[in-house]
């Protein structure tokens, strides 16, 4: 795999980290993670109409899961201009699937008008300018909204650990630009750039118990990301006639019901 930028800034190839280690590192709430909990996210319907706004951390606890509860969020995948992608290690602080290997970038819009706006999903890729400054450090200026390509929707609900859960409709969206990263390392533990045949071994790692991965960024993968990776040359094309851009697909863990 690709060398990976740590938090004491030097290159080098780490050891990944297993479930265990994922699962322990998830034992005390960080005082900043704290204070985003208090961001409200977009709740919505099972068709992604928007019905109002919740507390993130009430919208993550399963006991409200368990009742339906349904938020709006987002998936970025970053491409450099040699078409591999950057995949992120979530901080050791996060509170929800904390040193899990993800796709470049994942969260929510907030429950603000500029975030808000669905005509072209503007209040999504809004959102994700904002957070890949505020994770990755690239410049809000690197991008406008017409840079995302967005492919699709996924509905899914995945259990953490303890009352932690996800239940989303998750926009998928595609990005290339050549980008300098400053890691918020609250946010962040590490990144690395990996080719197609390298993210199928992270994956077969992750099937051995070698590394954790998140759970939407492997049924993302699986059901849309090597269908379209090939494609990167011509995307904005390939995703504007993709039938399923337009459904809101349904998807369920391996053992969910």
């Amino acid at each position: 795999l690709k060398s990976l930028k740590t938090r004491d800034d030097l290159i080098y190839c780490a050891q990944e980290p297993t479930y265990a280690t994922a699962m322990a590192a998830s034992t005390g709430n960080d005082t900043t993670q704290e204070t985003y909990l208090a961001e409200e996210v977009i709740l919505l319907d099972e068709n992604d109409n928007v019905i109002g706004k919740e507390s993130k951390k009430n919208s993550h606890l399963v006991e409200n899961i368990d009742n339906g509860m349904l938020h709006r969020a987002f998936s970025v995948f970053l491409f450099n201009s040699k078409g591999e992608l950057m995949l992120q290690q979530r901080a050791g602080a996060k509170i929800t699937f904390p040193l899990r290997w993800t796709n470049t970038c994942c969260s929510h819009p907030l429950h603000v008008p500029e975030e808000l706006e669905d005509k072209d999903q503007l209040g999504v890729k809004r959102a994700a300018i904002r957070k890949l400054e505020h994770e990755l450090g690239i410049p809000a200026s690197s991008f406008t909204p017409d840079d995302f390509v967005y492919l699709t929707r996924i509905h899914y609900k995945a259990h953490c650990h303890g009352p932690w859960a996800e239940h989303e409709i998750d926009y998928v969206l595609f990005v290339q630009n050549d980008v300098e990263v400053n890691l918020n390392l609250n946010e962040v533990e590490a990144i690395k750039y990996v080719d197609e045949p390298q993210l199928r071994q992270m994956f077969e790692d992750a099937k051995n118990g070698k590394i954790v991965l998140s759970p939407w960024f492997e049924m993302i993968a699986n059901h849309v990301l090597f269908d379209f990776w090939p494609k990167l040359a011509n995307i904005r094309e390939e995703a504007a006639k993709y039938s399923g851009r337009d459904t809101i697909h349904r998807l369920k863990l391996e053992g969910q019901h």
